[in-house]
């Protein structure tokens, strides 16, 4: 490069306008780096050039431009040479050709830093041309960058308009909503919000901005905003790198209006649609991105907190329900704090903060309500997990879609009643997540509260009357109107309420309570009567202080994290580099206890083994143990290596506690989770890891586990089975034959493996591959379940059915394999 300086020195020297216009534009277009000392004398040589020179440089520039423009990524020093050799000209001769380059700026996402990029811009708006609105997102951006410079941090103040990022859906809404003042005002307050809180000092400038436009006019507008958030770009950054893609994240600068916006609304008189918009708002940035995590926590972060300023009943249900759904650490935290913040404030514990948050979205009896808009009767209903709005005449005939007279004149309290149908699709699947929960809280009732908070809630009473409790010790089910014993004897009063769990209970207790509930056709919101119970086994006595029950498994990294998160596991993602990681984590302070799975990563090949962002793809698992749960923390290598402990000033490690010291309920239902962790997220329930994976190397794996020995969820499935395939109506064609259900089909016989939901086919024990696709339609076609939220039961059961009737399979895939020629 030093050549080529010299070269354009002399070329100057001699005055040779063409050849120093393509010498200074193959130098910056080559695809070699420029030191930074040799660019800056060749912005030195071309700014020497008296203007009659750099005329008829400019000149040749245009010719030469023309020829090197094809490039799609913009060239920061093309962008610069255009503007020095053009700069003060007459009539500006190179601003199409710059204004070209520029504007490819404004489809990308960001520099680190380039002086060159910002002199440009300055230099720009010192000639008074405006930047567009795409560029001007673009620096914004770059001065946002972790490596910004205060040139440009000085250069992004300057760009006032837009006063939003375009790009994004939501922003693009607000700015042709709030174009004129003081709307406008509004909206640059809350690009402003760059700290965690909003200060004494923000709220105070907001509430004098809100006052002459009006809460409620404020209200509707930024809740028609925010349902965009989210949606796909309006135009998609052309060039995208390794790692994330930048186009499903938030624009960083419109994050901060967003983080204003809630605080906004938490200024306004509490309003049941803004603690509705503000919940989904943590779950939309909370929604989990390839290589980025979730895509905008510090958005979520500021949602939460402004639910927590919204004193209502409406903000405080959206707090409990997010509780029991959001996994990110940060987040979960800040709801933690704020519901125990209000439990505090009402002189309550936790639990019963949450169990107070739930409200009745209108329901006026349990699970049910009825609104009359004029001759027709809206029927809201709970169905299981779900809710569901249904229409009758005036004669009581059912009528299939929303009437157009309700349409027409009631529209308002159509969208309440819509709305209310989605928030208690999101209620039920937190309040059932809760429930099941309660197993290991060691939770007793009085009854009078019980009834209230439970049995006799409109919305939590659609899933208590599913379960069983005991009263008193004595145990009990809701059927025909009331609480019911075993004998169905019913059961009026009592003092002390608990949940019913199978640890402990007798067989025969289980079986009957199971027979109760199918004779009643109650189907519970999750397993309670069938609930899988892990007795101690002869290995586990031998090892002592360990079960190896669920070691050796491939399980997905992201899937068990997620799986963990939402079972109360606490768990750090497993990066390709040199540091440590403690075990996955659930802590039971009630039990004073902790426990710990053991895992590792798997692999050692960055993009094969791992994500782009080096997380790796899959685990290996290892041993369950048990510690007190004040004791020190072991880690391990995210390579793997082994567990230590890891003590400081000579103290002695703490020893894993003896499993026959565990209390059989801790134990049973912590090897659940852990079951559940490696039943959902192992590559070998996977059909379409046949090949075993990545160089086959995990084929023996995948053949072991999709057709080896049943666990003990999958004990239960086939317990389960047995009483329920002679009530298909292919029952003729199917058996039970240890591992698997046979099915015999017109053209083939199958074997279900249930365990996986693999399937062989005669003859040789040929694989079949069927891609599951979602088992709510096929849980239709099984008929009664006794409980909710096997999906693997559904499955098995769904390609039954299928293959009995192998002769009417239409997918091409399937047919394919099936008629193949037969070895």
């Amino acid at each position: 490069m030093l050549s080529k300086l010299g070269k354009m020195q002399g070329h100057a020297a001699a005055r040779e306008a063409g050849p120093l216009a393509h010498e200074a534009l193959c130098v910056v277009t080559a695809r070699t780096v420029l030191r930074g000392d040799v660019w800056v004398q060749m912005v030195e040589v071309l700014e020497s050039l008296d203007p009659a020179m750099r005329a008829v440089v400019a000149g040749e520039l245009r010719r030469l431009y023309a020829e090197f423009s094809s490039a799609e990524r913009p060239q920061v020093k093309v962008l610069r040479l255009l503007q020095v050799v053009g700069a003060d000209l007459p009539g500006d001769p190179l601003a199409a050709e710059r204004a070209a380059e520029l504007e490819k700026l404004g489809t990308e996402v960001s520099i680190w830093w380039d002086g060159d990029v910002q002199l440009v811009a300055e230099h720009e708006l010192a000639a008074g041309r405006p930047l567009s609105a795409p560029v001007v997102a673009f620096l914004r951006r770059c001065a946002l960058e972790a490596y910004r410079r205060p040139e440009m941090a000085a250069l992004a103040k300057k760009l006032t308009e837009p006063v939003l990022n375009v790009g994004e859906a939501w922003a693009e809404q607000a700015l042709k909503e709030a174009a004129e003042e003081p709307w406008r005002a509004l909206l640059v307050h809350a690009t402003t919000a760059t700290s965690a809180k909003p200060t004494a000092k923000w709220d105070k400038a907001a509430l004098a901005l809100i006052e002459p436009l009006g809460t409620d006019a404020v209200r509707a507008a930024v809740l028609g905003w925010l349902p965009l958030v989210g949606r796909p770009r309006t135009f998609a950054f052309t060039t995208v790198g390794p790692g994330p893609d930048v186009n499903l994240a938030f624009d960083p600068y419109n994050a901060n209006a967003l983080r204003g916006l809630t605080w906004i609304l938490a200024l306004l008189p509490a309003h049941p649609d803004t603690a509705r918009a503000l919940g989904t708002l943590v779950e939309t940035s909370l929604k989990k991105v390839p290589g980025l995590g979730p895509v905008n926590p510090k958005v979520a972060n500021a949602a939460v907190t402004a639910l927590a300023r919204i004193d209502s009943q409406a903000a405080l249900a959206e707090l409990a329900r997010l509780a029991t759904r959001v996994t990110y650490k940060g987040t979960l935290k800040l709801l933690d704090t704020a519901l125990d913040t209000r439990a505090e404030a009402l002189g309550l514990g936790r639990e019963e903060i949450e169990e107070l948050a739930v409200p009745a979205y209108g329901l006026t009896e349990v699970g049910r309500c009825a609104t009359q808009l004029g001759d027709f009767t809206a029927l809201l209903e709970i169905q299981g997990a779900k809710a569901v709005l249904r229409w009758r005449s005036a004669t009581g005939k059912e009528v299939r879609s929303v009437p157009a007279a309700v349409r027409r004149d009631h529209p308002e309290e159509l969208k309440e009643l819509k709305a209310a149908v989605k928030d208690i699709d999101k209620m039920l699947g937190a309040q059932a997540e809760r429930l099941d929960r309660q197993f290991l809280a060691r939770r007793t009732w009085s009854y009078t509260a019980w009834r209230e908070r439970y049995l006799d809630h409109p919305l939590v009473g659609s899933l208590a009357r599913r379960l069983l409790w005991t009263v008193d010790g004595t145990p009990v089910g809701f059927a025909d109107g009331a609480l019911r014993t075993l004998t169905d004897d019913p059961v009026e009063h009592g003092t002390e309420v608990a949940l019913w769990h199978p640890v402990g209970r007798e067989p025969a207790e289980v079986v009957a309570w199971r027979d109760w509930l199918e004779r009643h056709a109650v189907t519970q919101p999750f397993k309670q009567a069938h609930r899988e119970v892990y007795l101690l086994t002869d290995a586990e006595r031998a090892t002592g202080t360990y079960s190896n029950r669920f070691a050796a498994h491939i399980v997905r990294q992201h899937q068990f994290h997620s799986l963990a998160a939402v079972r109360g596991w606490r768990n750090k993602l497993r990066l390709c580099v040199d540091d440590e990681a403690p075990p996955a984590t659930r802590e039971l302070p009630q039990w004073g206890l902790r426990a710990e799975y053991w895992i590792e990563g798997e692999g050692e090949e960055y993009g094969v083994d791992t994500t782009e962002s080096g997380s790796y793809l899959r685990l290996r698992t290892d041993q369950v143990r048990f510690y007190p749960i004040g004791a020190p923390r072991n880690s391990a290598h995210c390579y793997g290596g082994g567990y230590r402990m890891p003590l400081r000033d000579g103290a002695e490690p703490v020893e894993p506690l003896p499993l026959t010291e565990i209390p059989p309920l801790v134990l049973s239902e912590v090897l659940r989770d852990v079951d559940l962790f490696v039943g959902v997220a192992s590559i070998g329930n996977d059909p379409t890891w046949q090949d075993g994976g990545p160089g086959g190397r995990f084929r023996e794996y995948w053949t072991s586990y999709g057709f080896g020995e049943l666990n003990q969820s999958a004990e239960t499935r086939r317990a389960l089975l047995a009483r329920l395939v002679p009530r298909l109506a292919i029952a003729g064609r199917c058996t039970i034959e240890g591992r698997f259900l046979h099915v015999e089909g017109e053209l083939r016989t199958y074997k279900i493996h249930l365990g996986s939901g693999n399937i062989l086919m005669t003859p040789n024990d040929e694989y079949l591959c069927i891609v599951p696709k979602s088992s709510a339609e096929t849980a239709a076609q099984t008929g009664y379940l006794p409980f909710e939220g096997d999906r693997t039961l559904a499955l098995v059961l769904s390609k039954a059915l299928m293959l009995a009737k192998d002769t009417e399979i239409t997918d091409p895939t399937i047919v394919s394999q099936i008629r193949r020629t037969r070895r």
